[in-house]
């Protein structure tokens, strides 16, 4: 039977030019001659503290749609042998210096070889036009880390897993059910983007009200073809309205903030490319969910205005090896950087479990 898991407590333990060096003292990238050139920051500019637990370094691979992908990657320190591994991307319209790289700098202390990295248009990675969001691409991005993970010396390509956070988390559902390599994902307050495109917040637009956005977005492609540039939608909104939900001024506290806000983030700035939700409407991201045969954790916040994905695409999901985590008192965004609120403990435990 599936496992439900209600809690009460946490308690949380403790490549190219200009990027910091590992341990070996070399930079690593995937060996491939063709790839596109990254321009990557030296210096730490992450929104959370560097750790002394683990050495960090810059990383960069190519997905099959030859976008070259940039990374940090995270190594225990004195690790020795081959390890078990872990990517991470999240949320939707983050970037690895925000939430993905505090999730990979922790579960690295806690013995795994982890990535963050920038989806594919996003961030320090490649691809043009930039902000464009794809379900497959984007799914593709996540399968790309696993092939860089799966081909280095010092990984075990039989111990792999991937954690999504937000949209990530659906993004990393749907590579669960593709690639078989995989074997343990963790989402993390997840939305399903292909859901939320299609059918608004709380599955609130009906058909028509769906054509009628086909409409608006489809026009903005012709101005935008007309234009030879692409319109963005603006990040999380700033000054916040007074009538805001209140699940927006939770983002604005975050994104809009010194606790999460960064120069590359596309929440904390101009957002992605309009027209990107085009491709959601008519891509269901979970449509394969049932046939995950690998283990899968689903953490959510009780209180999160998101929680209803989670629960959903949890009943999709077969099999003894899956478990929903619900965090009392959460909401949306306190699982993206707080500490005392991410299970680290419990996503410690699940992937020891099933990167054995």
């Amino acid at each position: 039977m599936k496992k439900i898991i209600i809690i009460t407590l946490l308690v949380i333990g403790a490549t190219t030019a200009g990027a910091t060096k590992p341990a070996n003292g070399k930079n690593q990238t995937n060996n491939n001659n063709n790839m596109e050139k990254l321009e990557l920051t030296n210096q730490w500019d992450k929104v959370f503290p560097q750790s002394d637990k683990v050495n960090h370094c810059k990383v960069t691979f190519r997905n099959r749609y030859g976008i070259t992908l940039a990374a940090d990657m995270y190594i225990p320190k004195n690790a020795n042998g081959k390890l078990p591994a872990i990517a991470v991307s999240g949320p939707f319209g983050a970037v690895k210096e925000q939430s993905s790289g505090l999730y990979a700098q922790a579960m690295a202390e806690r013995g795994f070889l982890t990535i963050a990295f920038d989806p594919s248009y996003t961030g320090e990675s490649g691809g043009e036009p930039r902000y464009v969001a794809s379900p497959d691409i984007n799914t593709e991005d996540f399968c790309a880390a696993v092939d860089f993970l799966s081909t280095r010396n010092d990984v075990d390509p039989d111990r792999i897993g991937i954690i999504g956070i937000c949209g990530w988390g659906g993004l990393a559902i749907n590579a669960a059910a593709m690639d078989t390599r995989i074997k343990a994902t963790a989402t993390s307050t997840m939305y399903d983007m292909s859901r939320v495109n299609a059918n608004g917040y709380f599955d609130s637009m009906d058909a028509d009200k769906r054509y009628e956005l086909r409409e608006q977005l489809n026009a903005q492609r012709t101005t935008d073809a007309k234009n030879g540039t692409y319109a963005l939608a603006g990040g999380v909104v700033d000054p916040l309205p007074d009538d805001a939900p209140w699940f927006v001024k939770d983002y604005h506290s975050y994104y809009k903030t010194d606790r999460g806000y960064h120069e590359r983030s596309l929440n904390s700035n101009d957002g992605w490319n309009i027209t990107s939700t085009l491709s959601f409407i008519n891509m269901p991201q979970l449509s394969y969910a049932d046939e995950i045969r690998n283990a899968v954790l689903v953490i959510h916040g009780e209180k999160a205005h998101s929680c209803y994905f989670s629960e959903d695409a949890f009943r999709k999901l077969k099999g003894d090896n899956k478990e929903l985590l619900i965090i009392p008192g959460a909401v949306h965004v306190d699982l993206y950087d707080r500490m005392d609120v991410i299970p680290f403990g419990k996503l410690e435990s699940f992937f020891k479990e099933y990167l054995k």
